[in-house]
């Protein structure tokens, strides 16, 4: 298993080197050739915000509201530890809520999707209506991991491809997961001949890198999206509740697939993040999952925008 420093190393490494790209490259609009770039509608469900000269938003796909029974999140801890954090919070005590919103951005030649929420199941679909983007658009999806609120909008209630021509862009090893697990057999054929794989740290297109976030799968990955002097940290499943997994990172998450190692990358996450200053965007913190992780007197706090 690696030390925290090691990974805090390897995560401030990766998040320095795209930046210093970000630093050389001209900004998109310098060279005068660019598309112009439309700005997503905004909706009840639909947050838009800008990354550089970068259009984004936030789109709702789903609400969770699991029980506050220790059997979710905090599974090494008592009841009575997670109502007393929460009350701290000013925040109920029977559920959790955890919210789904995939993240949309625009560039001047290509539509970015990273996850893709629960499928049929979801709004997914309609919040992309609202923002005024067509499915068919979409040019590159970007799979943090395999999950079914993370996978499950590949493939449409028809069987097909939801989003038709889109690259797939997925980690070998989650990859590999994937293929190995028998309930995803039906999804893995449908998109296996749009599927693009790739190893930790690699740069996918024009200003997406993929960054390694080890412990909740086999292959979970983050993507840090530049644009200029901007970044925006996409965290995956890294954590899910903005109050128990910032402040309580060593709290147990059922879902973590090898939870000692997921405690010890949110930790490292969570102190490289709020040294620098990096913006993040949350796929399961209230909607819109968008702010920066602040220490405060040796506590992370999630700070929204």
């Amino acid at each position: 298993m690696r030390s925290d420093t090691a990974f805090v190393i390897m995560l401030a490494a990766s998040l320095a080197a795209c930046s210093q790209a970000s630093e050389e490259a001209p900004p998109a609009e310098a060279g005068g050739a660019a598309t112009p770039m439309v700005p997503f509608n905004a909706g009840e469900n639909v947050s838009p915000f800008a990354i550089g000269s970068l259009h984004a938003a936030a789109l709702k796909d789903a609400v969770f509201s699991p029980a506050n029974d220790n059997r979710t999140l905090a599974t090494n801890q008592s009841k009575a530890d997670v109502d007393a954090l929460l009350t701290a919070e000013g925040l109920a005590t029977d559920v959790l809520e955890l919210s789904v919103q995939p993240l949309i951005v625009r560039t001047a030649d290509r539509v970015l999707l990273f996850d893709t929420g629960n499928g049929p199941s979801g709004m997914l679909s309609a919040s992309m209506a609202t923002a005024g983007v067509e499915a068919g658009a979409v040019t590159d999806i970007f799979i943090s991991h395999s999950h079914g609120d993370h996978v499950g909008g590949l493939v449409g209630a028809n069987g097909g491809l939801a989003f038709p021509n889109a690259a797939i862009h997925i980690s070998a090893n989650e990859w590999a997961a994937m293929q190995a697990n028998a309930q995803l057999a039906s999804l893995v054929t449908t998109v296996t001949t749009r599927v693009a794989t790739f190893e930790p740290g690699a740069e996918l297109t024009p200003g997406v890198r993929a960054v390694d976030i080890q412990g909740h799968t086999p292959g979970h990955s983050g993507y840090l999206i530049t644009s200029g002097q901007a970044s925006l940290l996409y965290i995956g499943d890294t954590m899910h509740h903005s109050v128990i997994s910032v402040q309580r990172p060593d709290w147990t998450i059922a879902f973590d697939g090898n939870a000692p190692l997921a405690q010890e990358s949110r930790k490292a996450l969570l102190s490289s993040s709020a040294a620098s200053g990096q913006r993040v965007y949350a796929v399961h913190f209230p909607f819109p999952g968008l702010g920066r992780f602040e220490n405060r007197a040796g506590t992370f706090v999630w700070v929204a925008e």
